[in-house]
């Protein structure tokens, strides 16, 4: 029952830190949707505990598994618990962004993003990309930005740019849906590392 007990609290302490930091990346990134997360907290919190409670029925599984079988597939099939709880967090923030008004903060995130963007690429005269949702908020933020154009090209995104330099040579993508992928490999490993298995 001991071993129980510690990989509940791991599993727990593995999505609370997975959660924690898809949310304080986000933040590092600008991305300033705390009112529209407390405004549907409930839903966030009725998630949470479903991943929580599906990740101790997983659990409970693959402790059955460690005292019968092989050691090695049972890690296995821990971390795709775990992965499949993390996507599941992954899926629920999505869902929020995709929903969230294209307010003020939303306004300051564009801003934030078009900075990131040009000083990568190095330059202002650049050619910017966006959803059909997001393009009143980039056009009205692109005067922050001399030379930038707001390309008539939609492209398929949660929100965010890609830009491109004006000879086409350079090219960044700061969608938020960019931004989730390059998160979720750093998740991974880390739950990786928790159970000693290695990639």
């Amino acid at each position: 029952m001991g071993s129980k007990s510690t990989m509940e609290q791991t599993i727990d302490k593995i999505l609370n830190k997975s959660e924690k930091q898809v949310l304080s990346d986000l933040k590092d990134a600008g991305l300033n949707f705390k009112q529209n997360l407390d405004d549907s907290i409930a839903t966030l919190e009725s998630e949470y505990d479903k991943i929580l409670s599906d990740g101790k029925k997983e659990a409970d599984k693959i402790e059955k598994q460690i005292i019968g079988g092989s050691d090695i597939e049972a890690r296995n099939k821990q971390l795709l618990a775990l992965e499949a709880s993390v996507n599941r967090v992954f899926t629920t923030a999505l869902e929020q962004i995709t929903n969230s008004d294209r307010n003020n903060d939303y306004s300051n995130l564009i801003n934030s993003l078009l900075q990131e963007s040009t000083k990568i690429l190095g330059t202002t005269k650049v050619k910017v990309y966006t959803n059909a949702k997001d393009k009143d908020v980039v056009q009205s933020s692109l005067s922050n930005f001399p030379g930038s154009e707001l390309s008539s090209e939609i492209i398929d995104c949660i929100g965010g740019v890609k830009i491109e330099s004006k000879e086409g040579a350079m090219k960044f993508d700061n969608t938020i849906d960019a931004k989730i992928e390059r998160l979720k490999p750093l998740i991974r490993k880390e739950i990786a590392s928790k159970f000693g298995v290695k990639e």
